[in-house]
Order: structure tokens, then C-alpha cells, then sequence
């Protein structure tokens, strides 16, 4: 299996990829307006796409959120491709991208634990890869989606 992460520049390229990975997330990524807000959003920032056997895979951008902080504003990893460590090195390449920016933080925005089984995995990942609870908006998005901060000290990563 040859798998290859790389950063996407064009725009359009862009788009693709984050509509095709999107539309195989739909328990993550079923509200539609929601949905092409963060593929219009990713075109204008940093993105890194993941290749299996030149088979796109998954992606992640990088968002500032302030002068010393970058945030996940988007990542998926198709389902055929669970579990096989994509996330993980996409998460990897992502950080080493923000620390080179110069961002001192990474933080990322998940619906808190015990509300969904699908959202409850994606904070386990996250946990497991060193993001640690910051704190829980309960009505930023809406009640039934509680945001919960999690943010991970990135000058202390080597390459």
C-alpha cells in the first residue's frame, strides 16, 4: 500500500477533495449547508490530502485562530479507510505544518463526549494523540451540540 500525504495549493483541487472525503461522512458531516461551508471555507488555507495508491483518502486544514494558535478547521478520512493509521499521520503532518507556521498551540472543535457514538470516537482520537480538554461551549453551535476545545502544546513535537 503506497500512501502519501502531500499539500494541495489549487483551489479547485481543493474542493474536490474535501467534497468527495465529506460525502462519505455523513453521520459527521449530514448538515448540508454545514457541509459545503467548510469545503467553500478550505480553499483558502492550508490543506493536506492523504493518497492511498494515488486513491484519495483524506484531508485536513489548517485554520489561524489567533497569532500563537492553529485550528483543525476541517478533517475527514474516508470510512473504507478506517483504522489504518491515516488519521494519525495526517494529524502528524498537520502539526508539524502548524509548528513550522510558528503556531505554538493546535486546537480543534468536536461535539462533546456522550452525545453521539460517532463524535464520541472522534474525541477518543483526538484524547489518544495528546489534545487535551480546553473547554465546552453548550450553546455555541446549539443545545443539542455542545462544542468542546481541545488544544495540544506543539513546540515540545520533534519531526
Amino acid at each position: 500500500m503506497d500512501i502519501k500525504i502531500k499539500e494541495i495549493i489549487d483551489e479547485k483541487e481543493k474542493r474536490a477533495i474535501a467534497r468527495e472525503v465529506l460525502e462519505d461522512l455523513p453521520e459527521w458531516f449530514g448538515i448540508q449547508e454545514s457541509t459545503e461551508a467548510y469545503i467553500k471555507n478550505s480553499e483558502k488555507n492550508p490543506f493536506l490530502a492523504c493518497f492511498v495508491d494515488h486513491q484519495v483518502a483524506g484531508f485536513i486544514v489548517l485554520k489561524a485562530s489567533s497569532k500563537d494558535c492553529a485550528e483543525i478547521f476541517v478533517m475527514g478520512v474516508k470510512k473504507k479507510f478506517h483504522r489504518m493509521g491515516l488519521g494519525t499521520n495526517l494529524l502528524r503532518a498537520y502539526e508539524i505544518k502548524a509548528k513550522a507556521c510558528g503556531y505554538s498551540y493546535s486546537q480543534v472543535k468536536t461535539v462533546k463526549m456522550g452525545k453521539y457514538q460517532e463524535y464520541d470516537r472522534t474525541n477518543l482520537f483526538y484524547q489518544a494523540r495528546g489534545y487535551c480538554e480546553l473547554e465546552c461551549f453548550p450553546t455555541l453551535w446549539d443545545e443539542e451540540n455542545p462544542c468542546q476545545i481541545y488544544v495540544k502544546y506543539l513546540k515540545a513535537l520533534t519531526r
